[in-house]
C-alpha cells in the first residue's frame, strides 16, 4: 500500500472515530451558551414579523453642551419630611454630579426623598430611551406585537426583552411607526405624561406632550429616543410606580413634615389597564441590568429599569429609572443627569445602583417597616 493511500484510510478512520464518539451517550457537539433573560420564558409561541427597519430621519442632537456636570445638587432642598436614611443614600450615590434622585414608595406614591428639588420640580427634560417603557406598554396593549414576537428589522430579529435591555432604537421607531401618534399620545397621556405627577407639592410644574408628530424625525424619533416631550422626574417616578405595584398609579405626595408623613393616606389617580402587560416588559428591564444598558446597576438582588442618553437644549442628559424588590419591599428610584460628555444613561444606572446596594449595606429593606398602611383612597381632582 502506498503512502497516498495509509493517508486516505487514516483520515477516514478518524473521522469514523469522530462520528461514533459524537453519537455516543454524554458526547455531543458543545454549542455555544446564549444569555437567558432573567425570570422569562415565552408562553406564546413565537412568531417572527419582518418590517424594514423603520429609518431614523430626525437630527439625534450632540454638543456644545454648556450645562456643567459637577455641582452640589443639595442646595436649596428641604428635607424635612423625607425619610433620612433614603436622603442620605441618595445624596452619597449622587456624589459630585450635576442631577436630582427622587425615590418613591409606589404602594403609597409617597415621596421618601428628593435631592435637588429645583430641577425634580421643574418642567422636565427630554425622556431619551426612558420613553420606550410607555411605548412597549402601548404596543402590547394595542397587541402591535405579544412578548414573543420578533421582529425582523433588516438583517436582525429581535424581541421585546432583548430591544428593551439594549435600547434599540429601530425596535421601538417601528412600533412607533405601526402605533401612529394618536395611539402613542393616548397611552402617553393615561401613563400621566403632559400632566402633574404630584398632589399640591409646592413648585411642581408638568411635563409636556406634543400636540403633533415631532418635525425632527416624525413618531420614529418620539417613540425612540422622546423627541418633543418634556419628562419630569416625577412623572418617571410615578409610571414606574405603576408598573412596580401592578397597574395604579398613585398622586405623589411629598410630606413637608414628620407628621405629615405619618397621616400621609395614598390617593389614587387613575387604575391602569397594564396588570397583564407588566409580564411583558419587566423581563426586558430586568435583561438591562442583568446583560444590557443598565448593567452597571447589577447587584445581588433584582432590579428592573430603563436608561436613556441624548441631548435637550445644550444639555447633555442621562436618565435611568427603576424598581428592586427585596423581601416584598419595593423602592422606585428615578436619577436624572444633567452636564456633558461624561454624563449618559448607563452613569445613571450605576449612580442607582450604588444608592440601593448602600441601602442593603445599612439592612434598610430588612429593618424598615412598611409605610402607610393606610388604605388608599381615589381623589378627584383637576389639576393638570
Amino acid at each position: 500500500m502506498n503512502r497516498a493511500s495509509v493517508t486516505r484510510l487514516s483520515q477516514t478512520l478518524i473521522i469514523a472515530i469522530i462520528l461514533l464518539l459524537s453519537a455516543a451517550p454524554g458526547w455531543a457537539v458543545t454549542k455555544s451558551k446564549k444569555h437567558r433573560h432573567p425570570a422569562y420564558t415565552p408562553k406564546a409561541t413565537v412568531r417572527t414579523i419582518s418590517y424594514p427597519a423603520a429609518p431614523l430621519t430626525g437630527v439625534v442632537r450632540g454638543g456644545p453642551w454648556t450645562e456643567p456636570t459637577f455641582a452640589d445638587s443639595t442646595q436649596g432642598d428641604n428635607v424635612d419630611g423625607e425619610d433620612l436614611e433614603i436622603r442620605r443614600a441618595a445624596v452619597e450615590a449622587l456624589g459630585p454630579y450635576n442631577g436630582s434622585i427622587v425615590v418613591v414608595d409606589p404602594n403609597s406614591g409617597r415621596v421618601l426623598s428628593m435631592v435637588n428639588q429645583k430641577l425634580a420640580l421643574g418642567s422636565g427634560c427630554q425622556p431619551c430611551s426612558t420613553i420606550k417603557v410607555s411605548v412597549a406598554l402601548a404596543a402590547l396593549a394595542e397587541k402591535v406585537i405579544d412578548p414573543a414576537t420578533k421582529l425582523r428589522l433588516g438583517g436582525a430579529r429581535m424581541d421585546l426583552t432583548y430591544a428593551l435591555a439594549h435600547s434599540n432604537n429601530y425596535f421601538f421607531a417601528t412600533l412607533g411607526q405601526k402605533l401612529g401618534f394618536e395611539k402613542l399620545s393616548y397611552y402617553a397621556h393615561q401613563f400621566g405624561y403632559g400632566e402633574k405627577a404630584g398632589l399640591n407639592i409646592p413648585g411642581e410644574q408638568p411635563g409636556r406632550y406634543p400636540e403633533a408628530a415631532p418635525a425632527n424625525g416624525g413618531v420614529g424619533m418620539l417613540s425612540s429616543f422622546g423627541e418633543e416631550i418634556s419628562q419630569t422626574p416625577l412623572e418617571l417616578a410615578a409610571l414606574l410606580s405603576a408598573v412596580a405595584n401592578g397597574g395604579t398609579l398613585y398622586y405623589l405626595q411629598y410630606p413637608r413634615s414628620a407628621q405629615d408623613g405619618s397621616r400621609l393616606i395614598p390617593q389614587v389617580k387613575r387604575q391602569l389597564e397594564i396588570q397583564g402587560l407588566i409580564p411583558g416588559i419587566k423581563p426586558g428591564m430586568r435583561a438591562a441590568v442583568e446583560l444590557g444598558t443598565a448593567h452597571r446597576a447589577r447587584q445581588e438582588e433584582p432590579i428592573a429599569g430603563k436608561t436613556g442618553t441624548c441631548t435637550d437644549n445644550k444639555m447633555h442628559l442621562g436618565w435611568f429609572g427603576a424598581f428592586n424588590d427585596v423581601a416584598g419591599r419595593k423602592l422606585v428610584a428615578v436619577v436624572l443627569l444633567t452636564g456633558g460628555r461624561p454624563v449618559a444613561g448607563p452613569v445613571a444606572a450605576g449612580i442607582a445602583g450604588d444608592f440601593y446596594r448602600r441601602l442593603t449595606e445599612h439592612n434598610y429593606f430588612a429593618t424598615a417597616t412598611k409605610l402607610n398602611p393606610t388604605p388608599a383612597t381615589f381623589f378627584t381632582s383637576t389639576l393638570h
